[in-house]
């Protein structure tokens, strides 16, 4: 498997389970959070102990206290069940519930002073910021 780098290596895993945002159900028979915990349940009756779970913007379908809740408590119940966890996630609220505690890194994207972005992954702790601030500067004011 290709890997933008000179050298990687990984620990072997029984089972990758990834959690990814949806779209909306066409058919308006559940909206998007009743999806995403449908999903996290077929993972959960699957999921053992040495296999990680990889979550991309879980839970974002709801409020901030809410899907941050939700993701704190799955979260905390995989990795209590020998599960590792990697979160993306623009909830500060989620991620801010995991500072101090072992075995957790957060990593954040590279911004440099000027605010152009590296695409580099760095250490560093949870922002309350997702820097929307700067995006809509650069369409609207920046003309």
């Amino acid at each position: 498997v290709p890997v933008g780098a000179s050298a990687y290596a990984a620990p072997y895993r029984r089972a990758v389970f990834t959690h990814f945002r949806q779209e909306e159900d066409r058919y308006l028979k559940s909206g998007k959070l009743d999806k995403e915990l449908e999903w996290m349940d077929r993972i959960a009756d699957h999921v053992q102990s040495g296999d990680l779970v990889l979550f991309n913007e879980s839970f974002a379908s709801t409020n901030e206290r809410e899907g941050s809740e939700i993701g704190r408590e799955i979260t905390e119940a995989l990795v209590e069940s020998g599960v590792e966890v990697v979160s993306v996630s623009h909830l500060h609220m989620f991620a801010a519930s995991f500072r101090g505690q072992e075995g957790v890194q957060f990593l954040r994207a590279e911004r440099l002073p000027s605010g152009e972005r590296t695409f580099r992954l760095l250490p560093g702790e949870p922002e309350e910021t997702a820097y929307g601030e700067d995006i809509y500067r650069r369409i609207f004011e920046d003309k």
